[in-house]
């Protein structure tokens, strides 16, 4: 199981690496990625962004390095938080088919919080 959870951790921290770092440092890429972007303040884009680059940190930096790792199933809780609140954006918007991602990383997000609470 220890495995399977390194295994998702690492996926899901992947996964928030490259849409916060589009988020947060390449706005110009992550506005013609996405269409909701163009539509929000620049500096929430980028809020969301860190936000979602201090928790793939999270997800994975506390369990491996055994310090303080209680900060793993806490960063993973907020990240799949995060996907939630992207969930409802997507649905007022009446994006359907940004759903499925939101679905992954959330399922994702909440395996780790899960498995490592």
């Amino acid at each position: 199981m220890n495995m399977a959870l390194w295994i998702i951790q690492g996926l899901t921290a992947l996964g928030f690496i490259y849409s916060g770092w589009l988020k947060a440092f390449q706005y110009e890429k992550a506005k013609a990625s996405w269409g909701w972007v163009k539509d929000l303040p620049k500096g929430l884009v980028a809020f969301i962004g860190l936000a979602e680059l201090l928790g793939a940190i999270g997800v994975i930096l506390p369990e491996a390095l055994g310090i303080a790792p209680i900060l793993t199933p806490s960063a993973a809780a907020a990240l799949a938080a995060v996907v939630l609140l992207g969930a409802a954006l997507h649905l007022a918007r009446k994006e359907y088919r940004e759903l499925g991602v939101n679905l992954v990383f959330f399922l994702l997000a909440a395996l780790v919080a899960i498995g490592r609470f």
